[in-house]
């Protein structure tokens, strides 16, 4: 299972931060959660960021970044190299946070978790799931098992040894089958997927860990034309469910998740350079400067 040591960080996070409230019986690393498993929304946005400073050894990675996400929306996020993307999801996720980098500034869950507080662990159990870049799944076992293992339950050592896989549980398998497209392969290997098909898969194992908020870095590298366009339609078909942040270079893909009034944030230099719809931010003197050249 070595192959999948990476997947995202949220499964085994998701685990390890259920066993670890369980054990010690004690939230109060979570921040004020008004009631378990529900992140307060009513102001609107479901993640906010306010004047946030990364330093790695002198080097400023985040610049005083201040952005919102509003609750259900799926946010492009756009930017060249070394503008502070995967570092800005590292905070969100606590994979960067004060314990391991000079960091400054507030990164709220809704209106009451505050995530610079909290472990990878506990921040993946509050609702956060990420993929990386490069697909990571357990290759020698079946799609259909990928997604059983990924699934959001206790995952202590004397509860898995228990544990049965209900009605319940094997609907959300088939239902999330239907959703990334991978009903003909659910038995198959999952070693034996295309690069595409197992970039869905794993975004269907972070849905079954039932996120709220889907942080997605890069996503379509390595894709064909044809799988590009099957992971948009995907992603577009998960609106509604759940909040998502994109973060991606491939403006065709960005363009067929923002459509004509999505909001694309540009970021440069570890903050916001600009923000509006992609026509806008395509037309804009800075990004074009920046970013996307003449």
């Amino acid at each position: 299972m070595s192959a999948a040591m990476g997947i995202s960080k949220s499964v085994e996070a998701g685990a390890q931060g259920d066993a670890g409230l369980a054990e010690s019986g004690d939230a109060t690393g979570l921040g004020r959660v008004l009631e378990p498993g529900v992140i307060d929304v009513s102001h609107g946005p479901i993640l906010y960021l306010e004047d946030v400073t990364v330093q790695f050894d002198g080097f400023r990675a985040l610049n005083k970044l201040t952005l919102s996400i509003d609750h259900g929306e799926l946010r492009c996020v756009i930017g060249p190299n070394g503008a502070g993307k995967t570092t800005m999801m590292d905070v969100i996720t606590g994979k960067t946070g004060p314990r391991n980098a000079s960091v400054n500034g507030r990164v709220f869950l809704g209106q009451t978790i505050d995530l610079m507080r909290m472990t990878e662990p506990q921040i993946a159990q509050a609702g956060i799931g990420r993929k990386f870049q490069k697909p990571t799944v357990f290759e020698q076992h079946a799609v259909w098992e990928n997604l059983e293992l990924a699934m959001k339950a206790d995952k202590r050592w004397w509860a898995t040894l228990r544990a049965r896989l209900d009605g319940s549980g094997r609907g959300r398998i088939e239902q999330t089958l239907a959703l990334t497209g991978l009903e003909d392969e659910a038995y198959r290997p999952a070693g034996l997927l295309s690069h595409g098909q197992k970039q869905r898969l794993e975004i269907g194992m972070l849905l079954m860990q039932q996120p709220q908020l889907l942080l997605l870095d890069e996503p379509v590298a390595g894709m064909t034309d044809e799988e590009t366009m099957q992971l948009a339609a995907l992603l577009n078909g998960l609106r509604g469910t759940c909040s998502m942040m994109v973060v991606e270079h491939d403006m065709e893909f960005v363009a067929a998740l923002a459509g004509e009034a999505g909001k694309v944030t540009v970021l440069a230099e570890g903050s916001v350079l600009a923000e509006g719809t992609l026509d806008a931010v395509k037309r804009d003197e800075r990004v074009i400067e920046s970013y996307l050249g003449r």
